[in-house]
């Protein structure tokens, strides 16, 4: 491997190769399909797989680890952080790290993914295969690395992949053996549960990256040229929601009205009523009343997370 920086290497000898052997392989393994066949048994089971997974990566991953937006226990932050490495996008250390750099750096020299500084695909997905992006940036995430568990987590995303995709082919044989009539098995269940489920999930997620820095409207005036876009929001459980959530990323609800659905914010209120959450951050009447308005009017609230700000 040469020592000149990743950035001037031409974009192949960026890519870290032999670590995306699994993730090809996860696609591929969507061709299954054909073979195992389908159930509606296995369709629903798939859904709720990519449900729970994608609320543990936009409730949890995104909106609590890189934000803070609101607060939780340590055991509960760490059942959605198992939850969401099980996504297989990396740990969740790792994940609060590189989004508080692209909050920093959002469409500027430096944002790894922003399709403004490079092209469509590989602010889409070519960016995170790359040795540049491997390290977990710990100088963000102080407040993280305080948790020896969710370094543990961090180092070991493979565990909750396997107990994941294993939990589903057990389910499968195990309602083979006792609900034949349901139609499915170990090998159509781990297909839909797992595969199929995981690799949906992961465009959905990088189509937030990707698409929603070029597609949508923008309501805000920020620096960058994040959008909103309403089927993204609906696929991404409210993150579509984006130059909402570029303009004022502090809070617990990137569908800043009533007529923006955001699933990620209805489960987080729910568990605030619970009692398993609290200091949950709302939107700002200011905030409110200015996307109510032209934008423009007011320059961009400030974007970045800190260290300081987060701990």
């Amino acid at each position: 491997m040469s020592t000149a920086p990743e950035s001037t290497l031409p974009w192949y000898r960026q890519i870290e190769w032999p670590t995306l052997i699994p993730y090809f392989m996860l696609h591929m393994g969507c061709l299954a399909v054909f073979w195992v066949g389908w159930s509606w048994t296995a369709v629903v089971v798939g859904f709720f797989s990519y449900l729970i997974r994608g609320v543990a990566l936009t409730g949890f991953y995104h909106r609590y680890f890189a934000h803070k937006a609101f607060q939780t226990s340590r055991w509960f932050q760490f059942l959605w952080g198992f939850i969401g490495s099980a996504a297989a996008q990396k740990g969740p250390i790792w994940w609060a790290a590189h989004h508080r750099d692209h909050h920093t750096l959002s469409d500027q020299p430096g944002d790894l993914h922003s399709p403004i500084q490079h092209s469509f695909l590989w602010s889409h997905m070519g960016w995170f295969m790359t040795y540049e992006s491997s390290p977990t940036r710990v100088h963000r995430v102080p407040d993280l690395m305080k948790f020896p568990e969710l370094v543990f987590l961090n180092n070991n995303t493979w565990i909750p992949i396997v107990i994941w995709g294993a939990g589903m082919w057990g389910l499968g044989s195990f309602l083979e053996q006792r609900a034949p009539e349901l139609g499915t098995n170990g090998a159509q269940m781990f297909v839909w549960g797992f595969v199929l489920s995981t690799v949906f999930l992961y465009h959905v997620t990088y189509c937030i990256n990707s698409l929603a820095h070029v597609f949508g409207t923008r309501r805000f005036e920020t620096t960058d040229q994040s959008r909103n876009n309403p089927l993204l929001a609906l696929f991404a459980f409210g993150e579509g929601w984006h130059n909402n959530h570029h303009y004022y990323p502090a809070s617990a609800r990137n569908g800043f009205y009533w007529w923006e659905y955001d699933i990620t914010y209805y489960m987080i209120w729910t568990f605030s009523k619970l009692g398993l959450v609290w200091n949950v951050k709302p939107v700002p009447q200011r905030v409110l009343d200015l996307g109510r308005k032209k934008p423009g009017a007011t320059p961009p609230e400030p974007t970045e997370v800190s260290p300081q700000q987060a701990a």
